[in-house]
């Protein structure tokens, strides 16, 4: 009789221990599940979690944390699937809360068998949304970083190009000017003249282009209030859009000032615009957006968060293949038909914008169109400081 009353309280405190385990844990979502997939138990780390109360949840299917997309691929059953086959599911993605807002969800499914019987599923959920989010700036960062290494040597090559280019264009001008001056007034002589001006024209302007992707231009850096000089330069960026592109300013009206060269930012600006008009041949609409993002910085020594001024350019073209787009920055590197791109457009702002200490984005989606988002680093002092 005694030995029985100590096995039914040493039963009833493990019963109790393990109640106040399941209900001590705060920062994971740890609930039992039937086995399909209805929740049985809900302990307070899944309400912190997830925003739902027990009354709530107990005897709902689990799949209702899933975003839509998940469970119209049958994910929820995907996992308890290979939980069974397997012995474990383990994964991550995106979970909702009650508000509909969502998190990043680390995830670990375990089935639980009594007598070689599936009876349910034990589920533990971990809000990982702010771990996952720093891997992605830190993913940005290493990127940004890795790109600036990988044309450090290539714009030492362009620099030195464009001034011994720059010195044969200025002998090609001045011949031609010479020769303009001294020849007989003949109609085909005077064309001939003009199609070598030009041409040696088009030769300077890609002389400046491989100074500005080198980063071999002299910047006349200034303090920009962002969103005072986004405003009067949109009446010159519309001149680059056709009658049927329409162009609009989207600004934060806190955005921070930023040190830069003016004309070069209206120069990459004016490139942006052109390349978007270009993905919408039919027209469309281009939205210049102006925001503050905290961001890693890629220069820094040591991970270091800092805010930057984004000035995004955002169109609804055709877009770009994932290999396209992660070439677009690459020097020579052009989608266009030969003669109508040099392959430098970007790269020029990808020279400009790392010279002031920032770097460049790219977004797209094929069919979805594109953003480049340019990351200036916001002054936070004061200007009368």
């Amino acid at each position: 009789m005694v030995n029985a009353v100590s096995k039914l309280t040493a039963q009833t405190d493990t019963s109790r221990q393990l109640t106040l385990l399941i209900e001590s844990v705060t920062d994971h979502a740890l609930y039992l599940m039937d086995p399909d997939g209805v929740v049985c138990t809900w302990n307070p780390g899944a309400q912190r979690i997830k925003g739902y109360s027990a009354e709530e949840v107990i005897g709902t299917h689990f799949s209702r944390f899933h975003c839509p997309a998940d469970r119209d691929a049958g994910e929820p059953e995907r996992s308890l699937s290979i939980a069974i086959s397997e012995g474990r599911y383990a994964g991550e993605g995106w979970r909702l809360r009650s508000d509909g807002s969502r998190f990043r969800a680390s995830v670990v499914i375990e089935p639980v068998f009594e007598a070689e019987q599936l009876v349910g599923f034990v589920k533990v959920t971990r809000d990982i949304t702010e771990s996952y989010q720093a891997q992605v700036l830190l993913r940005d960062a290493q990127r940004a970083l890795a790109s600036t290494q990988q044309f450090e040597k290539v714009s030492q090559l362009s620099r030195g190009l464009a001034h011994e280019f720059n010195n044969l264009l200025t002998t090609i001008h001045n011949a031609l000017d010479l020769i303009a001056l001294r020849c007989a007034a003949d109609e085909t002589t005077e064309r001939l003249i003009g199609n070598a001006q030009a041409a040696a024209d088009r030769g300077a302007l890609l002389t400046r282009q491989l100074l500005a992707f080198g980063a071999g231009q002299t910047l006349v850096r200034e303090r920009v209030t962002t969103a005072n000089w986004l405003q009067p330069a949109m009446a010159a960026l519309q001149q680059r859009c056709l009658a049927h592109h329409s162009l609009s300013l989207q600004l934060r009206s806190d955005l921070p000032d930023v040190l830069l060269d003016p004309g070069q930012l209206e120069a990459a600006l004016s490139n942006l615009v052109g390349n978007a008009c270009d993905a919408m041949p039919q027209g469309g609409r281009i939205c210049i957006i102006g925001d503050i993002e905290r961001r890693l910085d890629p220069q820094a020594d040591t991970p270091t968060y800092r805010n930057f001024v984004a000035i995004r350019v955002q169109d609804e073209g055709h877009g770009m293949a994932p290999d396209v787009a992660a070439r677009a920055s690459e020097p020579f590197f052009t989608t266009k038909d030969i003669g109508k791109g040099s392959g430098l457009g970007l790269s020029q702002v990808f020279g400009f914008i790392t010279q002031c200490g920032g770097f460049v984005d790219v977004s797209s989606t094929e069919g979805g169109g594109t953003t480049v988002s340019l990351l200036l680093p916001a002054l936070e002092v004061p200007a009368n400081d």
